[in-house]
């Protein structure tokens, strides 16, 4: 589709949502501070700031000082995190900029898109782009201190490409090869992109050089992701790829279709389920045009969910890892909703136009401010438990002592020792008996752990018979229907 004039987000407009972006990332921040005080939602952005910090200061990819290893899924994010403590900005005010940024990028991308695609959407306000700015999924993941934002980003970019029929195909690759930087589900845009070409391209010579193009490109930047995991860890891909599935393994007994519906929840807990109906008619619009970018994108979606129903179907803190794909749900729902509400017709469909837009509107901004209160209950969780925990640790343990754990960012950033990870992230050695407690208590024996930090309904086995010898006493964890964390003395063999 060619571009005009009146299809392009003006300047004022960029600025706008630049403002609402900011405004959006404030308001999580403030009601964290509010409520408990600032911080993360996540112990795995600790993580993230752990290695960021090694890389800054020591030069070293690592968690723990002078001992490399493959415990971040994303390098990338990681790298841009350590920019960060050379600005002396970390951990907070750098890490809440990339997100707010990350989101403001969305916003923008989301509002050139539409503006593109329905050629009747030409208003002064970016009302798409505010919305995608206003979605609480998002800005949760925007002050989160994952990579997540940033990943649904370049996604979102990559997706947005095919939509528009781009035949840049080195640029795409080179989108996707950088994807895998920052997660390695990144992968899976190639799919949609082989699909757009062989599609669009009109005979098979130009569907070669298309995908050789494609290929080389992304090959490029795939080829460096692997050799930097072989180096550092020895595998392909980073630990975290390999213990999250084995941990999580149970969740594989139940039925497919149960699985993937609790991985499709997440999308529509909020604007989705009000913009559902705007998605059908992107897809029956994208089917008479044969927009087959559209279809490839839509295929993409759907198969995105299915392969986390299939190997990893965990929808935690409110689907963490389907969240890079709602932007562009969004954004196609959007595009319906929009296109169906500019056109003119009986008096039935200007009410059911108005009144779509206003209960749209009404449960952007409802799930925008219940959001901000599940970001500072979940910062509260993780300052009050794991980050007090670590600190504490970080005073009253020995040095020298070896301290067990299976939440181990706030220990690697805080607390100064050396570490065995029972999640498996920096410990790969463990992956194999990751929920076996007799083989993890026989494993700590031989290392010599002297403490071991955990909630103690993680690790009933291990902690049976033990009494802590500190545990936070938060009352934010109980609250939520969980145990406060513990620190265990180990009794050894």
């Amino acid at each position: 589709m060619v571009s005009n004039p009146e299809s392009r987000v003006s300047p004022r407009a960029v600025w706008a949502l630049a403002g609402i972006a900011l405004l959006s990332v404030g308001l999580y921040l403030a009601f964290s501070g509010v409520y408990y005080r600032l911080g993360f939602p996540l112990d795995d952005a600790w993580i993230h700031q752990t290695y960021a910090r090694n890389l800054a200061l020591r030069g070293e990819w690592s968690f723990l000082p002078g001992q490399p290893s493959g415990g971040s899924t994303a390098p990338l994010w990681s790298a841009l995190l350590a920019i960060g403590f050379w600005l002396r900005l970390a951990p907070y005010i750098w890490t809440y900029s990339l997100g707010t940024v990350a989101l403001w990028g969305l916003a923008v991308l989301g509002e050139s898109t539409v503006r593109r695609q329905v050629s009747s959407y030409r208003p002064s306000f970016p009302w798409v782009g505010a919305a995608l700015a206003l979605e609480w999924h998002l800005v949760w993941a925007a002050a989160s201190g994952m990579e997540t934002l940033l990943f649904a980003l370049l996604a979102t970019a990559t997706l947005v490409l095919i939509i528009s029929g781009s035949q840049k195909y080195s640029s795409l690759g080179l989108l996707i090869g950088l994807s895998i930087w920052v997660r390695p589900d990144g992968v899976t845009l190639l799919g949609p992109a082989v699909m757009m070409i062989l599609l669009m391209q009109p005979s098979w010579s130009k569907r070669l050089r298309a995908l050789v193009n494609l290929g080389v490109s992304f090959g490029s930047l795939l080829v460096l992701y692997l050799l930097f995991n072989l180096i550092i860890s020895g595998t392909p891909l980073p630990n975290t790829f390999y213990a999250k599935q084995a941990e999580y393994v149970d969740y594989l007994k139940l039925p497919f279709l149960v699985r993937f519906g609790s991985e499709a929840f997440p999308v529509l807990n909020g604007m989705g389920v009000i913009l559902l109906p705007g998605l059908v008619l992107t897809l029956i619009s994208a089917l008479r045009r044969r927009a087959w970018g559209v279809l490839a994108v839509e295929v993409w979606f759907v198969g995105f969910l299915a392969l986390y129903a299939w190997r990893l179907p965990v929808t935690y803190q409110y689907g963490r890892y389907v969240i890079p794909a709602m932007p562009v749900f969004f954004l196609l729902a959007l595009a319906g909703l929009v296109e169906f509400t500019m056109v003119r017709g009986p008096h039935w469909r200007w009410i059911i136009s108005v009144t779509w837009r206003l209960v749209a509107g009404g449960v952007i901004v409802v799930f925008w401010l219940l959001g901000a209160l599940h970001y500072a209950q979940d910062v509260a969780f993780i300052e009050s438990e794991m980050v007090a925990t670590a600190k504490w640790v970080s005073t009253n343990v020995p040095p020298n002592a070896l301290v067990a754990a299976h939440d181990i960012g706030a220990l690697g950033y805080f607390g100064g020792h050396d570490l065995v990870d029972l999640a498996g992230l920096v410990s790969p050695e463990v992956i194999p008996f990751l929920r076996d407690e007799d083989w993890i208590a026989a494993y700590l024996n031989g290392r010599g752990v002297t403490y071991l930090v955990t909630f103690p309904d993680w690790y009933q086995h291990l902690t049976s018979g033990l009494s802590p010898v500190f545990t936070t006493g938060a009352p934010y964890a109980p609250a939520f229907g969980e145990q406060n964390m513990g620190v265990y003395r180990w009794p050894g063999p």
